[in-house]
């Protein structure tokens, strides 16, 4: 006989997990124990349980397979709900293990008791607690399937007076874990979709890492439709590279002539996106959606024509029904205004600043993309990290980018670059930095020292939170709290044992990128950025326009006419062509 602790473990290694991410603890004995004596998977000791579940959807979401964390009872499982919403909303197959009170105890106000049962009910496809031995091998099964099949995340609560108790029986069967099932839409549908495509004038694609293996496939549409294709976030690593059709990406990080295309269009195809900012979606212009998931059909802007399925298994069918468009004239016009803008704006803080200090965090993001390897997974913070991964770091079908895209949390790219670093030890890994988002989960610095994994934690460290600023003068508010001292993040990295590099001089960034992209083992690199450089997004309104002149004055009124001019020429290279924002700073 073996206990529900060995069970687990047992089950868990039939599944092909090779890590378990967290911090030991009395009610989780029994289950590390079980792991100590595992010939196939490793306890992975990491300094805060937010960064085991972080680190456990990296995992998940670089190889598709099941992926663990662990909390004990108490403070320490509800330090994992942060990275179990991340992985949830992700659709990441991730497994929590929740050590749990005795179960004589339950209910009395014992230590550290709280309900995980029903705490992480919001952030999961499956949650049940183990009360008896007799549950097992089913429940614990149920909770591995559960999690592959959502995908999503599985939360098994376990006293650990219940993970110590014996189980009638051998140890269970071999998991399988089947190839995921291919949905095909109906044909009366795609056709639908052709007849429109064909009747359109000017058609536009909006792709979105549901489209993640028909990249030839939605190529080939666009080349039919002579359709340009813009892009979500998570979508930019699926489709962007090898795209002559390309137009950037929209949203509240957007840039390029995404948002022409799409408002311009009498025609857009959302394909494999659950884009959620409405705003930045047309009303006016009929739309058509290609998603998998039928409850996120038309549930963030009107839907005309919908289609319920795989995006490779409907553009087999879709594609051959498209008539080969001749009219070029509204491609070439949205590829125009994308390399204007690219060069003009995108492209401005980028040339003649390798005297600028502090150094433009766009010039930096820049040199980083051209030094990272090809193969390169990037890891990115929440912020302002997220718009310079956007707009300067260049897929080529082998980079990955991992970011919390959709739960949008602070401090996630050293968690998942720790994931990814742990599974791949062989792979690059960059984590993009902020600031903010690394003094938050500092501690796994150390995680990264002590399993010498192979990861390069670039830090943009501008002291300031650039993001929360500029949602500030947006909204007509005077910047306040978004400062902080300066930190030197190199000799806190050296402090730790780690090899650190500080950059304040830009001529610096291509040599110190390029020597420490060679070396083996982790680095922190730390490059002091310009507070003051802010991300415009591609469609402003008159309410942001206004309440940024606003928070301008109210600066000024309070004395800070020195800040609004140090933001004016921190910005002003980036609106050549934007004369109503530039009266912003002239007002």
């Amino acid at each position: 006989m073996a206990t529900v602790a060995e069970h687990l473990v047992h089950q868990l290694e039939e599944a092909g997990v090779r890590h378990i991410y967290g911090i030991v603890g009395d009610s989780l004995n029994p289950v590390v124990d079980a792991v100590r004596r595992s010939k196939h998977i490793s306890w992975i000791h990491v300094r805060h349980e937010e960064t085991a579940a972080f680190a456990a959807a990296a995992e998940a979401e670089i190889t598709g397979k099941l992926a663990v964390c662990a909390g004990s009872c108490g403070p320490g499982n509800l330090h994992l709900i942060n990275g179990l919403f991340d992985a949830n909303r992700s659709h990441l197959p991730v497994l929590a293990i929740a050590s749990h009170i005795p179960s004589s105890q339950i209910g009395t106000q014992f230590f550290q008791e709280t309900h995980p049962d029903r705490i992480f009910d919001e952030c999961s496809v499956f949650s049940e607690m183990l009360s008896t031995s007799e549950q097992v091998p089913r429940v614990t099964r149920s909770a591995i399937q559960q999690s592959l099949s959502g995908p999503g995340v599985a939360v098994l609560t376990l006293p650990g007076d219940v993970a110590d108790t014996e189980v009638e029986g051998n140890l269970p069967d071999t998991i399988t874990s089947p190839n995921p099932a291919h949905i095909v839409p109906a044909i009366e549908d795609v056709r639908s979709l052709a007849d429109a495509i064909n009747d359109a004038r000017k058609v536009t694609l909006f792709v979105g890492a549901g489209a993640r293996g028909a990249h030839d496939a939605v190529m080939e549409l666009a080349e039919l439709a002579k359709a340009p294709v813009g892009h979500s976030l998570r979508g930019k690593e699926v489709i962007q590279w090898d795209n002559p059709y390309d137009v950037g990406m929209s949203g509240l990080l957007g840039y390029g002539a995404c948002q022409d295309a799409m408002e311009d269009a009498d025609l857009l195809i959302l394909i494999g996106t659950d884009f959620p900012y409405q705003q930045f979606l047309p009303a006016n212009v009929r739309t058509a959606q290609i998603e998998i998931d039928a409850a996120r059909l038309g549930r963030r802007t009107r839907l005309d024509i919908a289609v319920h399925g795989d995006v490779s298994e409907t553009l087999k069918l879709l594609n051959p029904l498209v008539n080969n468009k001749t009219d070029r004239g509204f491609l070439d016009d949205m590829l125009k205004r994308q390399e204007h803008r690219m060069s003009k704006v995108v492209g401005a803080y980028t040339r003649d600043v390798t005297k600028a200090k502090p150094i433009h965090p766009e010039y930096a993001a820049v040199k980083l993309d051209e030094a990272a390897p090809e193969d390169a997974v990037f890891t990115v913070d929440t912020g302002m990290c997220n718009v310079w991964a956007a707009r300067y770091i260049t897929p080529n079908g082998k980079r990955r980018v991992i970011g919390s895209f959709l739960h949008g949390s602070m401090a996630n790219a050293l968690p998942h670059a720790i994931g990814v670093g742990t599974y791949r030890p062989d792979r690059p890994v960059i984590a993009m930095c902020g600031d903010g988002g690394l003094s938050m989960l500092m501690g796994d610095l150390i995680t990264i020292k002590n399993y010498n994994l192979p990861v390069k934690v670039v830090v943009f460290n501008n002291s300031s939170l650039g993001m929360v600023k500029l949602e500030m003068l947006v909204a007509g508010l005077p910047d306040f709290a978004t400062d902080a001292e300066s930190v030197n993040y190199a000799a806190v990295g050296e402090a730790l044992g780690i090899r650190s590099v500080r950059v304040e001089d830009p001529a610096q960034l291509e040599s110190v990128f390029a020597a420490e992209m060679e070396r083996p083992g982790p680095c922190v690199i730390d490059v002091v950025t310009d507070p003051n450089a802010l991300s415009m997004p591609p469609k402003i309104t008159l309410e942001q326009m206004q309440g940024f002149a606003t928070a301008m004055s109210k600066q000024v009124l309070n004395g800070g006419f020195g800040e609004v001019m140090s933001m004016a020429r921190s910005n002003l290279r980036n609106i050549p062509k934007r004369p109503s924002q530039f009266s912003l700073f002239t007002k």
